[in-house]
């Protein structure tokens, strides 16, 4: 692949108070951050945790609760943390069967997510989640049929124009853009000489990658530098 590291995803982090006004807010919030991280197919799944556990503190330990919401990438899972200030009030997993009105947060996100935990640190706990994203390395892109063949694609290219040398040594992205250009162009040209009319494949084109952008909501890779 050119570039192997071409999404950045730094950790990030949001302080609030416990209210269940807040709850609705960070779920757009996650929604909108994990979009910039391109990481749609599990935002459903990381607003549904974030819910249920900030929504497990205001429930145990008490609405007004100064909270901390971090994001981060734990190799290729995607991390959400709650950070609360009470030691005591830890989370508890409570069987699906039972008739409990309440206390059913945790079992759903265990549910849901690849692992969850509870760390105790001398001030706070932080109660965290790792959910699966798809990815093949926490900076890549979620494995796409499309992407990878343009990848390999351009990796072939940029061999075949710069040398063999640039398969270990990190492209810009105007050298990858100008390799993109120079395909374009000659498969314009392999199509005027087979008598097709190139306007019309490129406008075809165009509406199919719309339709499929429609469709899985590629984001542009603006971290290749």
């Amino acid at each position: 692949m050119l570039e192997e590291a071409c999404m950045s995803r730094k950790p990030w982090d949001l302080a609030f108070m416990a209210e269940p006004e807040e709850v609705a807010a960070l779920r757009r919030i996650m929604r909108l951050h994990l979009k910039v991280w391109g990481l749609h197919e599990v935002t459903d799944e990381a607003q549904l945790c974030v819910s249920e556990l900030v929504s497990n503190v205001i429930t145990h330990v008490g609405r007004g609760t100064p909270v901390t919401l971090a994001l981060s990438m734990s190799g290729t899972h995607l991390r959400i943390e709650v950070h609360d200030p009470d030691t005591r009030a830890l989370p508890t997993l409570i069987d699906a069967t039972s008739d409990a009105e309440t206390g059913r947060g945790m079992a759903l996100v265990s549910a849901i997510a690849a692992r969850w935990g509870v760390q105790l640190l001398p001030s706070q706990k932080v109660t965290w989640c790792e959910l699966a994203t798809g990815l093949t390395s926490p900076s890549g892109h979620v494995e796409r049929p499309g992407v990878d063949r343009a990848e390999a694609l351009l990796d072939f290219c940029v061999t075949a124009t710069l040398g063999s040398e640039s398969r270990t040594s990190r492209q810009s992205t105007a050298v990858a853009q100008d390799v993109v250009i120079g395909v374009i162009a000659d498969f314009l040209h392999w199509l005027r000489v087979h008598g097709c009319d190139e306007e019309e494949v490129l406008e075809r084109a165009q509406i199919r990658f719309e339709a499929e952008v429609t469709e899985i909501g590629d984001l542009p890779c603006n971290a290749l530098r």
